[in-house]
C-alpha cells in the first residue's frame, strides 16, 4: 500500500506535463493559421527595390514567369504571344523579368574625396576580362581615394595585341563620364615618373575592409600604387550599393568603344543583317582557351600534347596538371563545334541560318569545324563578312 502511494504522484505529474504540451501545441497551431498577415518591415530608401511604377516595364504575372521558365517546349507555346510561328519564337527577345537599370547613385553619394595618390593599372587577359577589371579598378580607386591613371591594356597575352586604351575605348568620354565619381587622368605627372612606386598584386575577390585597411594605408609611404593585375580583384558581393552601382556606371556608361570601332562595328552588323536573321557564335574553342582549361575532348593525341606544352610553357598560368575528363564532367569545358551544331539543331534553328563566328581562330581548323559547317553551310569565320 505504501509503494502504491509513492508511485501515484509520478503518474499525476506525467499527465499534467502531457496536458500542458498539447495545450501549447494547439495554441500555436491556431495562432499560425488564423493570425492576420504581418506587415513587411520598412528599410531605408537606398536598400529598397524599385516598385513596378518606377521600372516602367510591363509586369508579368507570377504564374506566367513560372510557366515560361520551367515548362517543356510543348507547353511553353501556350504562354508566348499568339500568332507567332515556331521559327519566329526562336528570335523573340527574352522577357525582361522586370529587371531595370540600377546605376544611379543614392542620395547619400558624394563627390570624390581629396586624392591621396595615383593608381596605375596594368590590365590582363582578353578584352572582356580587361573590361571587367577596369570597372573594378574604378571602384577601387574610389574606395582608396586615388586618382586613376588611364589603365594600360595587356600587350603580353596570347594575342600579342599592341592596342592602347585610346585605340579601343573613347578615352575622353571615360574621363568625363566618371568626373563625379573618380578623378581620372591620361598619364602620371612627370615629377612622379621617377619616384618609387608600390607594385602590388591586389588579393583576388577582396572586399571593402581589405582595400581600406591594407591598401589605403600604403599612402603613408607612397604617392603611386601600381596594380600588377586587374582581373577579379574586387569581390562580387557584400559591397555597399553605391560601389556596385559605380562598377555598373563604369561598364555600361563610361567604357564606350572608340569612334573608329563603333563605326566599323555598325557597318559589319548592317552587312550581316542584309542576309536576314543570324547567329553570332562564340565557340570558346581557340588554342589558348583549350590550353588554359586543359580541355582536350575530341582532339587527337598530338593536339592534346601541343596544348599541354603551351600550358606548361606559359609561366603565369599556375595550374599545369589537368585531367581533361574531370574538367569536362564538372562543366568547365566548352562544347565542341559538333556538339554546338547538335544543340542549335535541337533548339530548332534551320540549316539555312547564317552563323558568324565571334571569336579567334578555331583550334584544329576545318577538321573540327566540318560537322558544324555540314549542318549549317552558311558558316562564316572572321574576315568573311564583306564590308565593301
Amino acid at each position: 500500500m505504501r509503494r502504491k502511494w509513492m508511485w501515484r504522484p509520478h503518474v499525476i505529474l506525467r499527465m499534467i506535463l502531457i496536458w500542458a504540451i498539447c495545450t501549447v501545441g494547439l495554441v500555436i497551431h491556431f495562432s499560425v493559421h488564423n493570425a492576420p498577415s504581418s506587415t513587411v518591415p520598412t528599410f531605408p530608401d537606398p536598400y529598397k527595390l524599385p516598385v513596378q511604377l518606377e521600372t516602367g516595364f510591363p509586369k508579368l504575372r507570377t504564374e506566367e514567369i513560372s510557366t515560361q521558365a520551367f515548362a517543356p517546349p510543348s507547353s511553353r507555346k501556350l504562354v508566348v504571344a499568339s500568332g507567332l510561328s515556331d521559327y519566329d519564337k526562336l528570335w523573340k527577345p527574352p522577357p525582361n523579368r522586370d529587371y531595370a537599370p540600377c546605376i544611379e547613385p543614392s542620395p547619400f553619394y558624394t563627390s570624390p574625396a581629396e586624392s591621396h595618390g595615383y593608381l596605375l593599372v596594368h590590365t590582363n587577359g582578353g578584352l572582356n576580362q580587361m573590361r571587367a577589371g577596369i570597372c573594378d579598378m574604378v571602384a577601387i580607386a574610389r574606395i582608396i581615394n586615388a586618382t586613376l591613371v588611364i589603365p594600360k591594356l595587356d600587350k603580353q597575352s596570347f594575342w600579342q595585341d599592341s592596342s592602347n586604351f585610346k585605340d579601343v575605348f573613347d578615352e575622353d568620354h571615360f574621363i568625363n563620364a566618371l568626373a563625379n565619381d573618380v578623378k581620372v587622368i591620361k598619364k602620371l605627372p612627370e615629377e612622379l615618373a621617377t619616384q618609387p612606386k608600390a607594385v602590388k598584386h591586389f588579393k583576388s575577390w577582396s572586399g571593402l575592409d581589405y582595400y581600406q585597411d591594407k591598401i589605403a594605408t600604403m599612402w603613408e609611404d607612397y604617392r603611386v600604387i601600381r596594380a600588377a593585375k586587374s582581373d577579379s580583384r574586387l569581390a562580387n558581393n557584400n559591397l555597399p550599393p553605391d560601389v556596385q552601382k559605380l562598377r555598373c556606371r563604369a561598364c555600361y556608361g563610361a567604357l564606350r568603344f572608340s569612334r573608329k570601332i563603333e563605326t566599323m562595328g555598325k557597318l559589319l552588323v548592317d552587312r550581316m543583317r542584309n542576309y536576314g536573321r543570324y547567329i553570332a557564335l562564340h565557340l570558346r574553342y581557340e588554342k589558348d582557351m583549350l590550353a588554359f582549361s586543359g580541355c582536350t575532348h575530341g582532339l587527337s593525341a598530338e593536339e592534346a600534347d601541343e596544348l599541354t606544352m603551351i600550358r606548361e610553357n606559359t609561366t603565369h598560368w599556375k595550374v599545369k596538371e589537368i585531367n581533361s575528363e574531370v574538367q569536362r564532367a564538372k562543366g568547365y569545358c566548352p562544347l565542341t563545334p559538333k556538339e554546338v551544331a547538335m544543340f542549335l539543331t535541337a533548339l530548332g534553328y534551320p540549316s539555312d541560318t547564317p552563323i558568324y563566328i565571334a571569336a579567334g581562330e578555331i583550334y584544329g581548323g576545318e577538321s573540327h569545324i566540318a560537322d558544324l559547317r555540314s549542318r549549317y553551310p552558311h558558316f562564316n569565320e572572321q574576315g568573311q563578312a564583306s564590308i565593301c
